[in-house]
């Protein structure tokens, strides 16, 4: 249990790859809780024209629908995200733990880590499906814009 400066300089190197990972993870999470409240916003408006009947846009129902699908989406994307970045935080904490108290984490740590690139995936597919909804609703739109001029 008696660290050396050359260990934990050691853990650091290995250490730096998954932080690197890390602040990319923290990045997209950025990205995805700002499309969220982009959701939210848009799915309020949507909410009170419909309520206040201020509007007879035929398409606001739909448009609603396709709202409350990317809202999921999306935060299917930024829970996947999220887990991601727990996960490579514990295969750094694995990483000093391990060394410090002499234990072999190694499968621990690959486990960990393969888990984090798998919830990463996860979310990238998310993130997509949910652009693809996006595009989808602004075609629908446009193609019912062109019906009515």
């Amino acid at each position: 249990m008696n660290l050396q400066l050359g260990d934990v300089s050691h853990i650091i190197q290995l250490a730096i790859a998954p932080v690197f990972l890390l602040t990319g993870v923290g990045t997209k999470l950025s990205v995805l809780t700002s499309r969220l409240a982009r959701i939210i916003d848009r799915a309020r408006v949507v909410e009170n024209a419909l309520q206040n009947k201020e509007t007879t846009h035929p398409g606001l129902q739909e448009e609603l629908i396709e709202l409350y699908r990317r809202s999921h989406l999306i935060n299917r994307a930024i829970t996947l995200s999220a887990t991601c970045g727990l996960l490579i935080c514990l295969v750094i904490a694995a990483l000093f733990m391990g060394d410090a108290l002499g234990i072999n984490l190694d499968k621990l740590i690959a486990a960990l880590f393969v888990s984090g690139v798998l919830s990463l995936i996860g979310s990238f597919v998310f993130f997509m499906r949910e652009i693809f909804v996006a595009t989808q609703t602004l075609y629908r739109q446009h193609q019912h814009d062109k019906i009515i001029h």
